[in-house]
């Protein structure tokens, strides 16, 4: 094998692979002079020694050689290299076009060889390769500013629900763990990856509208008045109302606005039933009763785990969606299930003996 190249690293590298010096030679000949440069060997073994050192773009090679096939290097070269194969045969009979292709060749010509032909295949092929390269470029750049997206959503919505802690500091991580306990539920559910990142946002900042209701409701360490609790319940359109206008990926606004409906029509804002209601917003709605009856309250202790689990038992189907009721209790149930503490950074473990979060 030997390496014949042209002035400038720069031109495509080509390896023309052919067991017969003669076709080596004439094919050298003329890739070289379109502008590219060339390297022969004479075996599928011998290239395939050259490919681990050599950035070579385009593979030429004969069908029938001693040795490995034509055919066999061609599946090697695509199995372990990011370079293209032409494959060149005079056994024409021998192979189907799409039998040759499906290998994971770029394009079949067949012999006697017209150097002008070839070029013209090869010129093709590494237009081709040129315009996947674009493309990789393209969604690695593309992949690159999705992430930066995502991390500055991911702030934004961070910051909103820290907003809503600061004014409640009684209720602190109550929105972190209703979306974890929301994002559980929707894997159990088996709902996509994507879906449930979505419903975890949504539920982050479920009660962001709390920042428009004043702090003395909110901290209040007695009952709340019958007006009182009128005024509690706007916060699901207050947050509506600030997300509404926000192009997310997913309907957060309506997750938010719904997430106190109840499939009988008796929860608000809109009395909405059944279906009408978001499964994500169903699924934050059974989360958000479990924390908070789970959780201590200005008015209240906690009630504890199994009071939570009750509730939603006994109103399955009636308040809460039953799939969504099932999906929560198989999953508290679970050994070593663990939701978020209160204080930052400390974890429980939420089982049903335990008296409270």
């Amino acid at each position: 094998m030997n390496a014949e190249t042209t002035e400038t690293n720069a031109s495509p590298l080509i390896l023309v692979v052919d067991d017969d010096d003669d076709i080596r030679d004439i094919l050298s000949y003329g890739i070289k002079g379109s502008g590219c440069r060339c390297l022969t060997a004479d075996s599928g073994e011998s290239a395939l020694e050259l490919l681990k050192v050599e950035p070579v773009e385009v593979v030429v090679s004969d069908v029938q050689m001693y040795g490995m096939s034509g055919l066999e290097l061609c599946r090697l070269v695509k199995a372990d290299f990011d370079a293209d194969v032409i494959i060149i045969t005079g056994l024409v009979k021998n192979f189907h076009y799409e039998e040759i292709i499906a290998e994971g060749a770029s394009d079949f010509i067949e012999k006697p060889i017209r150097l002008a032909e070839i070029v013209a295949r090869l010129k093709r092929v590494l237009n081709e390769r040129q315009i996947r390269g674009k493309l990789k470029d393209t969604a690695r750049e593309l992949r690159h500013n999705v992430a930066r997206f995502q991390q500055a959503m991911e702030g934004f919505v961070q910051a909103i629900s820290l907003a809503v802690e600061m004014r409640d500091p009684y209720t602190a991580g109550h929105q972190d763990r209703v979306a974890d306990l929301a994002a559980g539920i929707a894997r159990k559910m088996g709902l996509a990856e994507d879906r449930i990142y979505g419903l975890r946002m949504a539920g982050v900042i479920h009660d962001l509208g709390k920042i428009t209701i004043p702090g003395e409701i909110l901290c209040k360490p007695g009952r709340l008045s019958g007006p009182e609790y009128e005024m509690i319940k706007t916060h699901v359109q207050s947050g509506y109302d600030i997300l509404k206008k926000i192009d997310f990926p997913w309907p957060l606004a309506d997750i938010v606005l719904q997430h106190h409906e109840r499939l009988d029509g008796s929860g608000y804002p809109c009395g909405l039933k059944g279906d009408q209601i978001l499964l994500e917003a169903r699924i934050i709605s059974v989360s958000d009763v479990f924390e908070t009856i789970g959780s201590h309250r200005p008015y209240r202790p906690s009630l504890g785990v199994k009071k939570a689990m009750d509730e939603l038992k006994e109103n399955s189907g009636r308040l809460y969606d039953p799939d969504v009721v099932e999906a929560c209790l198989s999953l508290v149930n679970q050994p070593g299930f663990k939701l978020k503490s209160p204080i930052k950074g400390n974890r429980v473990v939420v089982t049903t003996q335990m008296q409270s979060l």
